[in-house]
């Protein structure tokens, strides 16, 4: 009796080891999720279609302001670049009472480059919109937070914190 039950506990054993040494510890599924993402970011950059939702504004000489409502954005496509994001700063020669105070735009970006750094992507292109032209850099980086640089030639330079994502099906339609 006691030699079934040592041969049983044997088996028992030897069987469950080689599933302990096929799970994979936290840092491996952890690295294997931020490759996926880098893999993910990598594609939306390749394929120049993409959205960027920024979450906090950084004014030419202001203090950062935290953005509510995920409602400001910028659709990059080599087709049609369309902006919605405010403005905090200093006009040079914007209407008197006559704009709606944000960055808004669209056009066809011009001049796209991309260049791969070590842990991000540096993306510039200019967008000439109907008064204004705009050049935009985009720095994203491999876990798809990104920084948003936007100069135009009648406003004060102005930053953005955010993120990237894929277009959704209903962004693509406009």
């Amino acid at each position: 009796m006691k030699a079934k039950i040592f041969i049983f506990l044997v088996v028992l054993f030897s069987s469950s080891f080689p599933l302990l040494g096929q799970e994979k510890s936290k840092k491996e599924l952890k690295a294997e999720r931020e490759l996926q993402k880098q893999k993910e970011i990598e594609g939306l950059i390749n394929s120049k279609n993409f959205v960027f939702e920024a979450q906090k504004v950084m004014p030419q000489g202001g203090r950062m302001l935290n953005l509510d409502y995920n409602t400001y954005f910028l659709k990059f496509s080599e087709d049609k670049t369309t902006c919605d994001l405010p403005f905090f700063g200093r006009g040079f020669n914007v209407p008197y009472g006559g704009g709606d105070g944000g960055i808004k735009f669209e056009g066809v970006p011009e001049n796209i480059q991309i260049e791969k750094k070590k842990k991000s992507y540096n993306i510039k292109a200019v967008v000439k919109g109907k008064d204004d032209v705009y050049n935009l850099f985009l720095s994203v980086f491999f876990d798809g937070g990104a920084s948003l640089s936007v100069n135009s030639n009648n406003r004060a330079s102005i930053s953005y914190d955010g993120e990237i994502h894929a277009p959704k099906p209903e962004e693509t339609k406009e």
